[in-house]
């Protein structure tokens, strides 16, 4: 069996994700059931950090490590 697939039981965490854009839109797709996620628009925060808005209707970024994480 390819290692592409993942099985039951082997799903990746928002912080376990590579940290590109590309990366975060397939793992939240897949979170969300197949439907297409996309990215809305992004800005930066108070400290210069990108802030990325996704159609899923939250925000995201990177913490100091470079692991995703759900924007305040």
């Amino acid at each position: 069996m390819s290692s592409a697939f993942v099985r039951e039981g082997d799903d990746q965490s928002l912080d376990e994700i590579s940290p590109s854009i590309t990366a975060l839109r397939v793992f939240l797709t897949r979170e969300n059931g197949g439907i297409q996620v996309s990215e809305r628009s992004s800005h930066k925060d108070s400290n210069g950090r990108s802030i990325y808005v996704m159609s899923n209707g939250l925000s995201y970024m990177k913490d100091d490590q470079g692991k995703w994480k759900v924007a305040n």
